[in-house]
């Protein structure tokens, strides 16, 4: 049974699950599904095409599937799609997407703070940390496990990759590739994640051939002949794989 505040605004339209409390001043509109066991605190907005999971948290002031601030944007029918058992705290703002992608998606298990904003068709993945005040601008991708911390700017189109720690107050026009601290003014490589990664539970060997592969590829004048190098020398190595790979299929160049 789901809890409905009586001063909150749910359209009929709307299809909820069960277990849901709903707490005053929060309005939802059609064209929305949402799964079990949410909690969405006073004044939390959830316009339409939402499509939320299970175990969401949702804090005031957060405004979901928004319209997005992109001019192309003619009313097409785009979802914003959020998984289960997120943290999304007060006044963040996350837009649908639009006819580029036709949505925007937040994974599971992601904690995203006060006042960050998720744009137009951004695909964030599975526990991640996004720190207060950040904004991802549109068509942004965010891989798993990825600590941004507060205030960076994300510049659109840009992939962010797993298990990085981006420093604070950052402004990015490029990619940043997975393991890594990025930080400093202008941004780049900063060295390998290491406290990230023993909390995850990557054993040292592991450890060091990430920061071996990286020691070869950014030696190298031609990232190209770096990433071959790292290849044949650990020709078994997923993380090497996903590093290289990550170079590769860059479209905005990736930090040094």
């Amino acid at each position: 049974m789901n809890q409905i505040h009586p001063m909150a605004i749910v359209d009929p339209e709307a299809k909820l699950g069960d277990g849901n409390i709903i707490g005053p001043f929060c309005v939802i509109n059609k064209n929305v599904v949402i799964g079990d066991n949410n909690n969405f605190f006073n004044a939390v907005t959830v316009h339409e095409g939402a499509r939320i999971g299970n175990s969401n948290e949702f804090f005031p002031g957060a405004s979901l599937s928004t319209k997005p601030q992109d001019l192309k944007f003619k009313g097409e029918e785009t979802l914003c799609v959020i998984g289960d058992n997120n943290s999304i705290r007060e006044n963040v703002t996350i837009s649908r997407g639009t006819a580029s992608k036709g949505q925007t998606v937040v994974g599971s298990g992601n904690l995203l703070m006060e006042n960050m904003h998720v744009a137009h068709d951004c695909v964030i993945g599975n526990g991640c940390i996004i720190g207060n005040s950040t904004k991802l601008a549109g068509e942004v991708v965010i891989h798993d496990n990825a600590i941004i911390s507060g205030g960076v700017l994300i510049h659109q189109f840009n992939n962010i990759g797993g298990y990085v720690m981006v420093q604070g107050g950052s402004r990015t026009s490029q990619d940043i590739p997975p393991y890594v601290i990025a930080g400093k003014e202008p941004i780049r490589y900063a060295g390998i994640n290491l406290i990230g990664l023993r909390r995850r539970g990557f054993s040292n060997e592991t450890i060091e051939i990430i920061h071996d592969a990286y020691r070869i590829i950014y030696a190298q004048g031609i990232l190209k002949d770096g990433i071959a190098e790292a290849r044949a020398k650990y020709p078994d190595s997923e993380e090497v794989e996903y590093i290289c790979s990550f170079f590769e299929n860059s479209k905005r160049g990736v930090i040094r």
